[in-house]
């Protein structure tokens, strides 16, 4: 359910309006909401906390996978990898977050909410139906051992499209792979890439080809400092790259603010989440030199690195109740710290606006589905009822008419059958056009076969609230009531 301000005038009531939705001017676009899990009351809050890399910046996803992936194979080449691979062409639309690779197997899944496997890929082969049955369905996927990997950071996605390619390109040429030992090349390429620099130099070299320059970030964060709410930063990132990306995002913004700085209270670099929400290490306060421990309170304009959870409620005598933190990693900023904490979460999912989109160009697809389902109901009645029927009747009779109800009653059985094969076939095939509309691989980011996909069920879990950028909130007020939709359980729709 979206929170999308029905707020009509009190004048415009007092004038007798008689419609309670209200007109399109006042209502926000779908793109643009924010969309609640659990009920949130702004007004309880007191301070925001907002993650950097994918939340206050947003990267192009596409330009930020090209150059993760090369500079991946880079080092798989210099590592001993063959040459060919520096040629592959590595489909950046392959992957989406919220994916389970199977190291064992060299397959590449996707999971619905309750851990079972309908779909997958070996290299960019997809899977079929018996394949994925014999593997995962007669045993429980245990997600968190080491056989697996979760791809839930939008920063991995380049690693599953690496993998899923020089997978095929090895079994093409006869090679014996080992999946394991290859994914584990993967992913230490992939991290000497991050750790020796390299990616962070080449966004840096040209900030406006890999990070959208969000022109209403800086009034939003205005609008909640305005509000009375205080602001903190709290980021992996180390402070020579937090400073340039968030100068970038935010200097020259607003005249109010001389330095991007000034729009937090407290700013906390290389921070380690998630071990940061459970022991975290020392606060120490940064100069542009080497960092020192801190005694007192942390002060505004100046910058941090480091600390813990407890160290941080401690100093400003937080309730983790009145803390909102807004991030974009299931796992390190949304699940870690609902776990760890009380605070309430904020989750900003890039890809919304697809989803959204996808949808809305499908409703009619959608709505077809859920005829021909309501459909399926009625024929599945209709066919045990026939079948008891059937079966009430008399054993096998030279009597003309008991012979002739009884056959009649096997055609009527047959006919209802063929009419739900039928249904199922119309139903799947709108099925495989709808995923398309949503993404060529995978379908929809949120669902699968009709349930939430593992990665919703973890929206749903652990985000609050959600939406697909922090600016979305300028919408609202900040002391807005974000109300959740009632739960219904099968029996109640």
């Amino acid at each position: 359910m979206a929170a999308d301000e029905r707020g009509i005038s009190h004048k415009s009531r007092s004038l007798g309006a008689t419609s309670c939705a209200p007109p399109d001017a006042v209502r926000i676009p779908r793109s643009q909401r924010v969309f609640v899990n659990r009920d949130l009351r702004m007004s309880s809050i007191e301070w925001i906390g907002f993650d950097m890399d994918y939340t206050l910046a947003i990267y192009d996803p596409e330009q930020v996978d090209r150059l993760s992936i090369r500079l991946t194979v880079e080092r798989l080449l210099e590592a001993g990898y063959p040459g060919y691979l520096g040629q592959l062409a590595y489909d950046t639309r392959f992957p989406i977050r919220g994916l389970l690779i199977d190291k064992r197997h060299g397959h590449v899944l996707k999971m619905n909410r309750h851990k079972v496997v309908y779909r997958g890929y070996h290299g960019f082969r997809r899977l079929q139906r018996n394949q994925l049955l014999e593997l995962y369905h007669h045993k429980r996927i245990r997600p968190h051992t080491t056989r697996y990997h979760w791809i839930d950071t939008l920063f991995s996605l380049g690693e599953a499209t690496t993998y899923a390619a020089i997978v095929d390109a090895l079994e093409a040429r006869g090679g014996r792979v080992d999946y394991a030992q290859l994914f584990a090349d993967v992913r230490s390429a992939a991290d000497a890439a991050h750790h020796d620099g390299a990616v962070h130099a080449s966004v840096l070299a040209d900030p406006p080809r890999f990070i959208h320059r969000d022109p209403m970030l800086a009034r939003t964060l205005h609008k909640l400092r305005s509000a009375g709410k205080r602001l903190f930063l709290l980021t992996n990132s180390a402070w020579p790259y937090t400073n340039e990306v968030m100068a970038y995002l935010l200097e020259g913004a607003l005249p109010e603010y001389p330095s991007w700085k000034r729009y937090f209270d407290v700013v906390i670099t290389s921070a380690q989440k998630p071990g940061w929400f459970q022991d975290g290490q020392l606060l120490r306060e940064c100069d542009g030199a080497a960092p020192r421990g801190l005694g007192g309170a942390p002060e505004r304009g100046r910058f941090y690195e480091g600390g813990n959870l407890l160290d941080f409620e401690r100093r400003f005598g937080l309730q983790g109740s009145s803390v909102l933190y807004v991030g974009d990693h299931i796992y390190g900023d949304i699940l870690r710290s609902k776990k760890e904490s009380s605070w309430r979460t904020a989750m900003i999912i890039q890809e919304l606006d697809a989803e959204i989109a996808a949808h809305e160009s499908c409703a009619a697809q959608i709505q077809r589905q859920r005829e021909l389902e309501d459909l399926r109901n009625q024929l599945e009645d209709e066919l045990r009822l026939l079948q008891a029927a059937h079966k009430a009747q008399p054993r096998a009779s030279r009597a003309p008419p008991v012979r002739t109800e009884k056959e009649r009653l096997r055609r009527s059985i047959e006919t209802v059958r063929g009419e739900l094969r039928k249904l199922d076939a119309e139903h799947s095939g709108l099925g495989e056009r709808i995923d398309q509309v949503f993404h060529p691989y995978w379908g929809s980011l949120l669902k699968e076969q009709g349930e939430m996909s593992s990665f919703g069920l973890q929206v749903a879990t652990y985000a609050d609230i959600y939406t697909r950028s922090v600016s979305c909130l300028l919408a609202y007020s900040p002391q807005q009531f974000f109300r959740s939709p009632h739960d219904q359980m099968p029996h109640e729709r």
